[in-house]
């Protein structure tokens, strides 16, 4: 494997690692609860005005899961095409693109919404893409 799909398969490695600790922690433990246990009671009782078959503690459950699963199939992906198809990867500037397009969506979302922890560990992660990508686009260009 050559340096950039290490650096890009370590990115997305890194943003996987990060979406199955939130999956783990959507389902044990009560990292995601409020520290207001009458607000956690009022959310599994409250739903949402779109619909009544459900709860916003149900639908906050939910929305933490896809949110893991999309961060591990975003993963599965891309450490599947640097690795182990990496000249398929290198010549679709869509998928190089596209990539790097998701983990800054992660980022400002993780800037704009999320702490510190997740923050920093999607940035390094969006550095180490973004490196792999450079190394890449620049080896294509005869550069290294």
């Amino acid at each position: 494997m050559n340096t950039a799909s290490i650096l890009i398969a370590s990115g997305a490695g890194l943003a996987g690692l990060l979406g199955c600790m939130h999956l783990f922690f959507t389902y044990n433990g009560n990292k995601f609860d409020p520290r207001d246990p009458t607000l956690t009671a009022a959310m599994m009782n409250v739903s949402p005005i779109i619909s009544r078959e459900t709860t916003i503690g149900r639908a906050a459950k939910g929305f933490h899961a896809s949110h893991s699963f999309g961060v591990m199939f975003f993963a599965l992906v891309y450490v599947y095409l640097a690795g182990w198809q990496p000249q398929f990867l290198a010549q679709s500037y869509f998928l190089l693109g596209l990539g790097m397009v998701m983990l800054l969506a992660y980022l400002a979302l993780a800037w704009r919404y999320w702490f510190s922890i997740p923050l920093r560990g999607i940035g390094l992660a969006t550095a180490l893409y973004a490196s792999g990508l450079i190394v890449m686009l620049w080896s294509q260009r005869g550069g290294m």
